[in-house]
């Protein structure tokens, strides 16, 4: 998409209201429902449970065993690895599916067009990049940008689950069908998925549309799609008990 869509879109969501003001409205956990996808597993076939990782394991470690990764062909295609980043100790934990072109060229995730998006959100959020940690489920580009196989998922999902227990946050938002779909062991549709909190090895894991459809709603004209993801947000925002922004609605 070109970056003329992109600045259509941000201001689109300006003048949608994104750009409100905050009013403390805290909240608790008593206001979230988490609820467990019932008769699923809750990780890939091969990866450790959580709760039998190492509890003191640092970011930093994870990556050094990471290396220079050939563990699946995408480490054969890529031309770099793109582990994660943000605060080590964030409590809210973004997870998307895998690097695209531009993640892949800069060894950061989220950083094209759709991790614009992603900024503008956390910011609506009264957050900062910095304040929240954001990784993939895969760390290497699938050429063409193509759903992660089976086999990749397996080879390297595992890191994806120590990163998450070395932070150990309070929330982790599942970001898209195939995010969610992986972390929660379902192919049941996002559509279905979001709105409502899962448990995921004990955390609340709630599932949202990924930016890049928010980008493609856009573009047919349509604003729902953001404001249902907003709403998921607020539920992220009342569980961490923090004052969720309020946003008008213009039609």
């Amino acid at each position: 998409m070109a970056a003329a869509s992109l600045r259509e879109y941000l201001q689109g969501l300006q003048e949608s209201g994104l750009d409100g003001i905050p009013v403390a409205q805290s909240g608790s956990m008593a206001d979230a429902q988490v609820a467990p996808a019932a008769g699923v597993r809750i990780a890939p076939p091969t990866a450790e449970p959580l709760d039998e990782l190492q509890h003191h394991e640092s970011l930093d470690k994870i990556r050094k065993d990471l290396g220079e990764c050939q563990r699946c062909k995408l480490g054969k295609t890529r031309k770099n690895l793109v582990f994660g980043v943000g605060n080590p100790k964030a409590r809210l934990v973004f997870v998307g599916e895998g690097p695209g072109a531009d993640e892949d060229r800069q060894g950061e995730p989220f950083v094209g067009e759709a991790g614009k998006v992603l900024n503008r959100i956390i910011t609506a959020m009264g957050l900062k990049r910095e304040d929240v940690y954001i990784c993939n489920v895969v760390k290497c580009r699938p050429p063409g940008n193509r759903d992660p196989e089976q086999e990749e998922i397996e080879a390297c999902s595992s890191f994806m689950l120590r990163q998450v227990r070395s932070i150990n946050p309070e929330v982790i938002v599942a970001l898209g069908k195939f995010a969610s779909q992986t972390l929660l062991g379902t192919k049941e549709p996002i559509s279905k998925l979001r709105g409502k909190f899962r448990d995921f090895h004990g955390t609340p894991l709630m599932p949202t549309y990924h930016p890049s459809f928010l980008l493609r709603k856009q573009g047919e004209g349509s604003m729902g799609a953001f404001w249902e993801v907003w709403d998921d947000m607020v539920q992220v925002l009342r569980l961490l008990k923090l004052p969720v922004p309020e946003k008008s609605r213009k039609k």
